[in-house]
């Protein structure tokens, strides 16, 4: 007996009555319904044997009944069978019907695991897909840069040609402080260090503003790095 390996889990000790009452226990497959009362036997007949208890024999005993494959068995007509495959009388209408909801809720317990994780799946698709950066359609290289109807034709003042006086400096730039104020396809200048860059706007998220330089180079920038 002390040399006989230990049976550690349910699945271990049904495995191990399959073999040693192939009449009455299965492995794989419909399994037929058991004999009312057959713990007892079992204790009688096996206790002891590969070091087994019965707190063992009742928990396999106990999977062993509550599998899908075994509920399946338990129908109308079948007949109960003892530990040597003898036939114990026929299944009660009562005993076949409490099978089937069983057996009906075990299914929808499945179902609805099922269904939670898909919606988890969904889930998390829909929120990485929510985090990928929105790329705004590309301007052709002429959009933007032709003058509008009202200027189209008309030479451009210089600053000295202003009709208020010669040599007027130029409005000085103002600091964005109000992203709303913007407007996609807008002209505006990025600050860097001490100098200036001209930039069109391309997008406003609620991180910053995504720029284009005059160099083709695109980024996001805050606001407070922005002037008109």
């Amino acid at each position: 007996m002390e040399n006989q390996p230990k049976l550690n889990s349910s699945k271990e000790v049904i495995a191990f009555l399959a073999e040693r009452f192939p009449q009455c226990f299965i492995a794989e497959g419909e399994a037929r319904p058991l004999k009312i009362g057959i713990f007892q036997d079992l204790v009688d007949r096996v206790q002891g044997e590969m070091s087994l208890s019965k707190t063992q024999l009742r928990s396999a005993l106990r999977l062993y009944t509550s599998s899908w494959r075994y509920l399946y068995g338990i129908k109308a007509g079948a007949t109960r069978v003892d530990l040597d495959g003898n036939a114990c009388g026929v299944l009660d209408e009562q005993h076949v019907e409490h099978a089937r909801k069983q057996l009906e809720e075990a299914k929808a317990r499945v179902q609805a695991q099922r269904e939670q994780q898909q919606a988890k799946k969904r889930e998390a698709g829909e929120e990485k897909t929510s985090r990928r950066p929105h790329k705004p359609a590309r301007k052709s290289s002429t959009e933007g840069d032709q003058p509008s109807r009202q200027t189209r034709g008309k030479p451009q003042r210089s600053h000295a040609e202003h009709p208020s006086g010669a040599g007027r400096q130029p409005a000085r730039a103002k600091a964005v402080t109000d992203t709303t104020t913007l407007q996609v396809g807008q002209n505006i200048k990025v600050i860097a260090g001490k100098s200036a860059m001209d930039a069109t706007i391309l997008e406003i998220t609620k991180d910053g503003v995504r720029v284009q330089l005059a160099s083709g180079l695109a980024m996001i920038v805050r606001a407070e790095h922005l002037q008109f």
